[in-house]
C-alpha cells in the first residue's frame, strides 16, 4: 500500500504530497497526521528553504473525511474523539501556517472546506483551472470555524459571508480575482510555477524570511487554533450534523432542505 503522503526534497525545495486520490485526499486521521509529521520533518531540515504542498489526483483535497465523522459519531467515545479529531487537524493549520519557512499550494483540481483550509494557511497558491474552491460545510450541518480566520484574512468579510454562507464552489479565475489564491496557470505549468515561486523565495535570507513571516502573523490577529477546534468539535457533535452528514452520505437532501 503507498503512503498516503509523499515527501521528497530536492536541492532546497521540499514538496510534501497529499496521495490519497481514490478518496479524493479527504483529511481523514491517518492523512492529518501523516501531514502533521511530514511537515515536522521538513521544517527541522536545514537543507529545506522552502515547502510546496501538492496533491495527486484529480482532486486537491475533499475536505475532512466525512465518512470517517459520521463512523465517529455512532461510538460510545464520540466526544473525546471528535474533540481530539479538531485539535489534531486545529495543529496542523497552525503548524503551516507558523512555518518560519515559505509555503506554497499548488492545486491540481478541487479544494473545499478543508481542503481550502489547506490552502490559506499557505503563503502562496497556484491552481490550474480544473481547481474549484468553497465551504460548503453548512449544507452538512457543520460549521468552518478552523478555516474562517484564516479566510477572513485572504478576502475580507463580505466575500467570506458569501463563501460560507451560501456554501457554493467557485472556480479557479473568481478565487483569484477574490484573492484567495495568487495565479492560475495551465495544468503542466502548475509544479514549475510553484518551483520557481520557490526559488525566488530561497533567494531572501532564512532568518529574514521567518521574522517576516513572524511580523506578518503579529499584524493579522484572530481567535486561536484551540478556540477554533473547539467551536468545529461543537457543532459535530450537534443532532444537525449527525442528520446532514446522513443525508450527504446517503445522497439525499438534508432534513431542512425543502
Amino acid at each position: 500500500m503507498s503512503d498516503i503522503v509523499l515527501a521528497r526534497v530536492e536541492a532546497s525545495v521540499a514538496t510534501i504530497t497529499l496521495n490519497r486520490p481514490d478518496k479524493r485526499n479527504a483529511l481523514n486521521r491517518a492523512l492529518v497526521m501523516r501531514l502533521l509529521e511530514a511537515f515536522h520533518q521538513v521544517i527541522a531540515d536545514t537543507q529545506v528553504r522552502v515547502i510546496i504542498l501538492t496533491a495527486n489526483g484529480p482532486a486537491f483535497c475533499a475536505g475532512m473525511d466525512l465518512a470517517e465523522l459520521a463512523e465517529t459519531l455512532d461510538r460510545p467515545d464520540e466526544a473525546e474523539q471528535v474533540h481530539a479529531d479538531t485539535r489534531r487537524l486545529a495543529e496542523l493549520y497552525e503548524l503551516i501556517y507558523t512555518c518560519p519557512k515559505p509555503t506554497i499550494a499548488a492545486v491540481p483540481g478541487p479544494a473545499v472546506a478543508g481542503g481550502a483550509g489547506l490552502i490559506t494557511v499557505c503563503d502562496l497558491a497556484v491552481a490550474t483551472p480544473q481547481a474549484r474552491f468553497g465551504y460548503p460545510e453548512v449544507r452538512r450541518g457543520l460549521v468552518a470555524a478552523m478555516v474562517l480566520p484564516h479566510l477572513l484574512r485572504l478576502v475580507g468579510e463580505r466575500i467570506a459571508r458569501e463563501l460560507l454562507l451560501g456554501g457554493e464552489l467557485i472556480d479557479a479565475e473568481r478565487a483569484y480575482q477574490i484573492g484567495l489564491i495568487n495565479a492560475v496557470v495551465p495544468e503542466n505549468d502548475l509544479l514549475p510555477t510553484a518551483l520557481q515561486w520557490a526559488r525566488r523565495c530561497a533567494l531572501g535570507g532564512p532568518q529574514a524570511l521567518a521574522k517576516t513571516k513572524e511580523l506578518l502573523r503579529r499584524f493579522s490577529p484572530f481567535i486561536t487554533a484551540s478556540q477554533a477546534a473547539e467551536e468545529s468539535a461543537l457543532a459535530r457533535l450537534q443532532i444537525e450534523c449527525r442528520e446532514g452528514l446522513r443525508a450527504f452520505l446517503e445522497k439525499r437532501p438534508a432534513p431542512w432542505v425543502q
